[in-house]
């Protein structure tokens, strides 16, 4: 469909161009238009906000945010195929979308974005973890970003939002619930993209905390929850007795019992024991 604009569907925009979706590029192309201005409604007013894509393709997602009003559209795209597509975008709106072509791991992004800045992308399922970890832990908080709003593969966004118990609970959920708070707010099926992928997709919204949840040093709290995950199996005075002779003291004195595992431990519980840790 094409009712959000007057540039062509997104179907024949992929024909016009050869625009064949790579696998090496982890692309799956949405291609209802009325779905991804949806998705770009889930980012909230963007109005007076410079919104950072990564991988927007033919630019189904480029064109919604646009149509819902982002003050300007920057959008780092690694495959040259899809250039002529997001230039003719770009002509409909002008002075509003800047096309990148690269890789997204290795542009510094925030260096052309004024705040505030919203990140809204269906990301390459290839790269969209790591991306998503590099978003969390920048150098300094506050980060560049006020929110994100991401697809992933439902698997991941599961984890991301993940509450101690489950399978799904680990790292990810730690990271991100400890700086932001995140929420699924839309669900896709597979037969929304083409080509449809093996697995079931999701809208993840985070929003950045003016500070953590709970006071822990960055490094202490990852180097705790690493080893605690990385045998998650095992009881915590196990798992982490790389950390000292004395860690079942420290466990105690956070509120822990050593005989727990990561999985049945809370943020608040990680970050008190990372502060016992940080005290030496």
């Amino acid at each position: 469909m094409s009712a959000i604009d007057d540039l062509p569907p997104l179907r024949s925009v992929i024909a016009d161009h050869g625009l064949s979706a790579k696998k090496a590029l982890g692309q799956n192309f949405l291609l209802d238009l009325n779905l991804t201005a949806k998705i770009a409604r889930q980012a909230g007013d963007m109005s007076g906000c410079d919104v950072l894509e990564i991988g927007p393709g033919p630019g189904g997602l480029t064109r919604g945010l646009l149509a819902e009003g982002a003050r300007r559209v920057l959008a780092v795209e690694k495959d040259a195929r899809c250039l002529p597509a997001l230039e003719q975008i770009a002509a409909r709106y002008p002075g509003r979308l800047e096309i990148v072509q690269g890789d997204a791991l290795d542009i510094d992004a925030a260096a052309r974005l004024n705040a505030p800045v919203r990140v809204v992308a269906n990301l390459p399922y290839n790269v969209g973890t790591e991306l998503l970890v590099r978003w969390l832990t920048p150098r300094d908080w506050p980060p560049f970003w006020e929110s994100l709003t991401l697809m992933f593969q439902r698997e991941v966004a599961e984890r991301i939002v993940a509450r101690p118990g489950s399978k799904a609970y680990g790292r990810l959920a730690l990271l991100a619930q400890w700086r932001a708070d995140a929420r699924i707010v839309m669900a896709l099926p597979p037969g929304a993209f083409t080509p449809p992928p093996k697995i079931d997709s999701a809208v993840v919204h985070l929003t950045a905390r003016a500070t953590p949840r709970f006071e822990a040093d960055p490094k202490v709290l990852e180097r705790v929850v690493a080893m605690a995950f990385n045998q998650r199996r095992k009881m915590l005075r196990s798992a982490l007795k790389g950390l000292g002779p004395d860690i079942e003291d420290r466990l105690r004195a956070a509120g822990i019992a050593p005989t727990e595992r990561a999985e049945q431990v809370s943020l608040e519980g990680f970050c008190a024991l990372a502060r016992e840790v940080a005290r030496g």
